[in-house]
């Protein structure tokens, strides 16, 4: 496979200190039980996978992006009941967050990606308060929260559901167990009103509230579901990526 430029874990010395990256892409996932059927590093393999095709669009648009490799481990501190849930805390991705845009700003990098690929992490707060410190732009995107398209799914659900395995489908299918062997991915609600509603949240011990760690039915999961998912998440993210990387950071605004 020829190196491709837009990935730092295959690119050189060579190319590297020849290219003027205009913005700086980093993956990032957790590693946690998704439902029966599908693999730990499900976020990461989705995220990954989203990061490279979405630059591959992006970088042939005349955008120099560099996806940076992915930090596989997330917020999964009410998962550790699970077996072999690997949890980072908040505070442990507030430090390492620090590091790469610490070593970013040596290298004329003047904006960066967070893609988050897992539900329990939020890089809101750390970017408010690492944003003031650095001259390097800073955003996230979540790409799980792009809604175009999802109505291909009857129930796409909230964990390892029909979209997730979907998606797992088209990108690493051989990895996943039959559907048959999949638990339902029912799960049980707070009682409170406001949790329910939105407007109150608190963490959900996952193993109180589902019986397999799926939330939401896969069984209605087919591969060309994913295709066309996976499909309208990279031309979005890819889009964004364009748009961000010919904009001055001082010039956002209209």
């Amino acid at each position: 496979m020829a190196m491709r430029p837009y990935i730092l874990r295959e690119a050189n010395w060579k190319n590297v200190r020849k290219t003027d990256f205009h913005l700086a892409i980093l993956p990032w996932g957790a590693t946690e039980a998704h439902n029966y059927h599908l693999p730990y590093g499900t976020d990461n393999m989705e995220t990954e996978s989203i990061a490279e095709a979405s630059a591959k669009k992006a970088w042939e648009k005349g955008a120099k992006v560099i996806v940076l490799p992915i930090i596989p481990f997330g917020v999964n501190a009410q998962q550790l009941d699970i077996k072999l849930t690997i949890n980072m805390n908040p505070s442990t991705q507030a430090k390492i967050l620090a590091d790469v845009v610490e070593s970013l700003e040596n290298h004329q990098i003047r904006k960066l990606v967070i893609l988050n690929g897992h539900g329990g992490n939020d890089f809101r707060q750390m970017i408010r308060e690492r944003q003031r410190k650095t001259h390097i732009f800073l955003c996230t995107v979540a790409w799980y929260a792009i809604t175009k398209n999802m109505e291909l799914f009857d129930e796409p659900g909230d964990h390892a559901g029909e979209m997730e395995t979907s998606l797992m489908m088209h990108l690493n299918k051989d990895l996943l167990l039959p559907l048959k062997k999949a638990g339902n991915g029912s799960a049980k609600q707070f009682r409170i009103a406001g949790f329910k509603e939105g407007w109150a949240w608190a963490p959900r011990q996952w193993t109180k509230v589902t019986r397999d760690t799926g939330v939401g039915n896969p069984k209605a999961a087919t591969e060309e579901k994913g295709k066309r998912y996976f499909e309208t998440v990279v031309n979005e993210i890819s889009n964004f990526l364009i748009e961000l990387a010919t904009l001055n950071p001082d010039d956002l605004y209209e």
